[in-house]
Order: C-alpha cells, then structure tokens, then sequence
C-alpha cells in the first residue's frame, strides 16, 4: 500500500541560513538473530571487565549459561541480580546501590522493556555503559534514550529522557520466539503507533526526543515500520505461537525493536502514547501490556485526527488480526463509567503530555469524546471481523 505523505513543515529563512534543526539518534550498535546471544562476549569486552547483569529470576535462569560460556576463560565479573518487576524510583536506587558496592564497569539489562528502562537508567545515573538484551518483542524500549518510570504500583511516574542510547542492543531472537505469542503482538501494537505520531509530529513541527526537528530517516522507518506489520505481523504472531523463527519473526523483531525504536524516538510522540499514560490510572487496566494499551491509544489518535475510514479499518482490521485491543472491554473495562473516561482523557492531557504534540490543540474533553468513538467504531468493526 502507499502511505500518504505527511503534510508539508514550514521552514523560515533567515540571514542566509534555515532556522529548523533536525536530529536522528540511535544505539551504538544493533546485533540480532537467532543465538546471537552466544557471541555477547565479542560484543560487549572493549566496554568494561565488571558486568553487573539485571534480569527476572527465569530470565537469570535461562541466560546465564549462555552468557558464562560466552566469557569462559576471560577475567570478567559477572553479578547477576533479579529484577523486581518495577521499573520505579525506588528499584532503581536498590540496584544502582548494589552496582555500586560491586564496583561494575558495564550495566547489562536482560528481559522486557521495564527491565531495559531500568538498567538504561541505572547506567545513567551511574555515568557507565549499558548494554540492553531484550527477550521479548514487546515494546520499542530496548533502542531508546529513554527510561518510562513508574511508582511501585505500576501507575505512569514520568519520562526519563536520557543523554544517549544503549552502547549495545543485541536480539537474540531464539528467546524472543519461546515467549508467549501475545507479547510479540503488544510489541506490534507499540510499533503501530509509530507511524501515526511521526505523522503528526511532522505535520505541528514539534521536537523530537532527539532533540530536533524530525529527519527524513526518521519518517521513512516510522513508514517502514508501519509497512512491515502489515506485511508480516499475522504471519509472525502465527510463527511464535509455534516456537517458529521465520523470516518474518525477524522482520517484525525488527519492526518491534530497531525501526519502532528510532521511528518514535527521533519521530516524535503524540496522542496515542499520552492516552495509554492516562490508561494507567485506571486498575482494570494493569494487566494489560504496554503495547496493547498504546494499539488502543492509536485509534484513538485516529479518530481524533478524523481520519479517513480507509485508514480507520486497515489499523483496526490489523489490530483484530495479531489480537490487539481495539474497545474498551478488550482492555478489561467491562463497564464503561464516564468518570472514569473523563480521568484518563484528564491524564493524557496532562502539562507535559506528548499529546500537545498534535498538529492542532486537543482538550480532555476531545480525548473523552475520541475514546468512546475508539470504542464505538472497534465494536462494530469486531462484529464485521467475527461475522
């Protein structure tokens, strides 16, 4: 399909020099296949000999063996430590406390986006190297100067916007194809909203976490990304629900990761990532994905924008296809209270919110009234989809 070109930026000419900055960051280096991450060792030794490794107690268990043999007959430390399961203030003070005491070299983050988050900011506030080894294709995390930080409770806390990008980002994509299906989608619903707000952030000239203007490079893999979910997510979800690696769990590993990651991040954020942070405020909600949530949040995006209806039933229809939330009650909301909304659309329009971002001005009132529209246009759409 031919995506539609965003509408044209406004560039002032002034004294013999244009006036916009445009910015495109990303990871030092980008490493994924199948076992790839046998070959960490070659990857990782010029960065420091003191590896202080964060993972849950399963991941610890499935990668440590692989990592040991990895460095066998090197003189390296290697300290692995269980993740708590929050990527809050206060798990980053504990581990950063224990990194310390072990004086490491070289912060290596392994399993889902709030464990990369975590260690990206330890390493941060520690002034160290960090290499990220994602295990899940769930979110655009891994490649990111960012850190999504949450209270203790699991509720949005705020954006750490970091002074680079991983040194080392390596997908081992063997694990990521043993993971539960489902997480592989909510990583595709994260990639979806992608295009959608580079789109929009293209159209109002907003800044990107990049710190600049976006970059033609940035739009065409936030094109590209969108691209290869159509193509290949409902063949990779099918892949993974069969322990697969095909091509095409390596094209949306990288659509999920690598492209999703720099699109957004040198592209920009807009409604569909604010309206998931106002998601979090809701309970029903918790034990929902952060993709599934942000999949959601892109109709809603694309409602409020008005979208074409072509374009309203190809993100739905996708969305349906790979098993990603498109009403209320797929997110757990069974019953729909208006106060409710009306706190969520009040969260993502909070000071600071990347839904200013939108190439027009957007009220809690337009986001209460776009959610319920969201909702109304997924029923009947499901309803198509079933029949």
């Amino acid at each position: 399909m031919r995506i539609p070109v965003p509408g044209v930026i406004l560039i002032k000419y002034l004294g013999g020099r244009f006036t916009v900055t445009r910015a495109i960051i990303g990871p030092g280096k980008y490493v994924q296949g199948n076992g790839v991450l046998k070959d960490i060792k070659e990857h990782t030794m010029k960065l420091g000999r003191s590896f202080f490794i964060i993972a849950s107690e399963n991941g610890i268990k499935r990668t440590k063996p692989v990592i040991e043999e990895s460095f066998a007959g090197e003189k390296v430390e290697l300290v692995f430590e269980p993740f708590n399961g929050e990527c809050s203030e206060n798990e980053i003070e504990r581990l950063k406390g224990l990194a310390e005491k072990n004086n490491s070299q070289v912060i290596v983050g392994i399993g889902g986006g709030k464990v990369l988050d975590t260690a990206k900011a330890i390493a941060y506030f520690l002034k160290l190297p960090v290499v990220v080894v994602p295990t899940v294709a769930s979110t655009d995390a891994p490649c990111s100067a960012l850190s999504v930080i949450y209270t203790d409770e699991g509720v949005f806390s705020k954006y750490l916007i970091l002074p680079r990008n991983p040194d080392v980002v390596m997908v081992d994509t063997g694990f990521i194809v043993k993971a539960p299906a489902r997480l592989l989608a909510a990583g595709m619903g994260d990639a979806l909203a992608t295009y959608f707000e580079a789109r929009a952030c293209f159209r109002s000239n907003a800044t990107t976490l990049a710190g600049g203007k976006s970059t033609k490079a940035a739009m065409a893999l936030a094109e590209l990304c969108y691209r290869t979910l159509l193509e290949d997510g409902l063949k990779a979800k099918l892949a993974v629900e069969n322990n697969a690696c095909t091509l095409a769990v390596e094209n949306i590993v990288e659509a999920n990761t690598y492209l999703s990651g720099i699109g957004f991040e040198s592209g920009g954020l807009a409604a569909a990532h604010a309206i998931h942070n106002g998601f979090t405020v809701l309970e029903e909600c918790h034990h929902m994905y952060h993709g599934e949530k942000v999949a959601f949040g892109t109709i809603v995006q694309l409602v409020l924008e008005n979208s074409p209806m072509e374009e309203l039933e190809e993100v739905v229809g996708f969305c349906l296809d790979v098993g990603l939330p498109v009403t209320l009650e797929d997110l757990g909301i069974k019953e729909v209270k208006e106060a409710d909304i009306r706190k969520v659309a009040e969260a993502s329009c909070a000071e600071g919110e990347t839904i200013h971002n939108m190439p027009f001005k957007v009220t809690p009132e337009d986001v209460y009234n776009a959610i319920l529209g969201a909702d109304a246009l997924g029923r009947t759409l499901k309803n198509q989809y079933i029949r």
